[in-house]
């Protein structure tokens, strides 16, 4: 069932409107998604692997842009729209500290959460509820993803063929780690 979904998803990442899936994926992903787009670039990329740097830049502008619209929506609809999506994740709590830390550590949250399985939108809710500067919220989101995204495009670029091979021979425990790393990621966001 895995490896039929798998190639499935390997046939819609070489697809016509695929870039314009990963930027709205991107986008949504850093503002409201639950799902890490991690998982449709690294198809793209295994599927296209000589277009592995126009992925990464396509999808650390998507990601951007969807932290611009988190921060928008935590600056100035925050109790009608962000509290919703904060309530969703179980977050109110770790809102409310991410807004604080802000305060004391500023743009490094920014760096460390964005690279890390955290629920990012967290954080770009946080960053608009605190009214964090926008350009150094900017300038770092540019950096974290664009670091996450083209290191894993590079990664999959130089050693595709065995990634993919790994990937396909245990597709199962693959996404049972990919899964894992979700649930984790929301858990820390809950806890720390």
């Amino acid at each position: 069932m895995f490896l039929s979904m798998y190639r499935r998803m390997m046939a819609l990442a070489a697809a016509r409107h695929a870039r314009l899936w990963l930027f709205a994926v991107a986008f949504a992903e850093a503002s409201f998604f639950p799902v890490p787009v991690d998982l449709m670039l690294a198809p793209m990329v295994l599927a296209r692997r000589d277009r592995a740097w126009e992925l990464a830049a396509l999808c650390t502008a998507g990601s951007v842009a969807g932290a611009l619209a988190g921060w928008l929506l935590g600056a100035f609809l925050l109790a009608h729209i962000a509290l919703p999506i904060v309530r969703f994740y179980h977050g109110e709590a770790t809102l409310v500290q991410l807004q604080h830390r802000f305060d004391e550590y500023g743009v490094a949250i920014i760096l460390l959460k964005g690279l890390t399985p955290i629920p990012f939108k967290l954080v770009t809710l946080a960053a608009g509820a605190a009214h964090f500067a926008l350009l150094p919220f900017l300038a770092a989101c540019v950096v974290t993803r664009g670091a996450r995204f083209f290191l894993l495009a590079g990664l999959l670029r130089h050693f595709g063929a065995p990634i993919q091979t790994f990937i396909e021979e245990r597709l199962t425990l693959v996404l049972l780690g990919v899964f894992t790393l979700i649930i984790l990621g929301i858990l820390a966001v809950r806890y720390i």
